[in-house]
């Protein structure tokens, strides 16, 4: 059974010790993807006051970048959109944020039908709004 650690400059770094992806035979498992520009490491509408608060962020943006970077992932290990069979989601503001990451989600999964669970935690360890965790196959 193949066994293969998977990182790739097209997502952001990952911020500890740990790879982008994991493949273990035929299964891919990315690990917890945000939204930070791999070119910069910016999160794309984000705006924080001089103490690093948080003044606003635009979740559509977020939601599109950390797809982008879930896709750049998945392209680095062989694999694609196409292939996703499960998506954890994690919001900091599931009453504010659903309804419009519900709405890209369903934009880019229509086709895809993978299994998902979306739950809201406190916060992520970066001021982002949104992270995905993602199982996909290998042919």
């Amino acid at each position: 059974m193949e066994d293969k650690i998977i990182n790739t400059d097209s997502a952001a770094k990952p911020l500890g010790a740990y790879p982008h992806a994991r493949r273990v035979g035929n299964l891919l498992f990315l690990s917890g993807i945000g939204s930070r520009s791999a070119k910069d490491n910016s999160i794309p509408g984000l705006e924080q006051d001089a103490d690093g608060n948080i003044i606003k962020y635009d979740i559509e943006a977020e939601t599109l970048q950390v797809f982008a970077n879930v896709k750049a992932v998945l392209e680095a290990s062989g694999s694609s959109w196409d292939k996703i069979v499960d998506v954890t989601v994690f919001l900091t503001n599931m009453k504010k944020d659903f309804p419009v990451y519900n709405k890209i989600y369903g934009e880019h999964f229509s086709n895809v039908q993978a299994c998902r669970t979306t739950v809201e935690v406190k916060s992520l360890p970066t001021p982002i709004a949104i992270e995905l965790k993602v199982i996909a196959t290998i042919d």
